[in-house]
């Protein structure tokens, strides 16, 4: 693939869209046609720095206190 072609930038398009709305590592793996979900994240890394708050969010929630009914 030329990466002068566009193709390259309509895949980094794809891979960001589909880290922003949720999709996991392995899933974009397999639909990009990566081997390996590792070299996915390597190459898309970058693309997830969300992934700090959600993570922040997630932890806050589990140790949040219930509210008594």
């Amino acid at each position: 693939m030329n990466q002068d072609d566009g193709m390259h930038a309509l895949r980094h398009l794809y891979a960001s869209v589909q880290l922003e709305n949720g999709v996991s590592i392995k899933s974009l793996s397999v639909n990009l046609g990566h081997g390996d979900p590792g070299f996915t994240l390597r190459v898309y890394m970058h693309l997830m720095p969300s992934s700090g708050d959600k993570s922040r969010k997630a932890t806050n929630a589990l140790f949040k206190p219930k509210k008594r009914a």
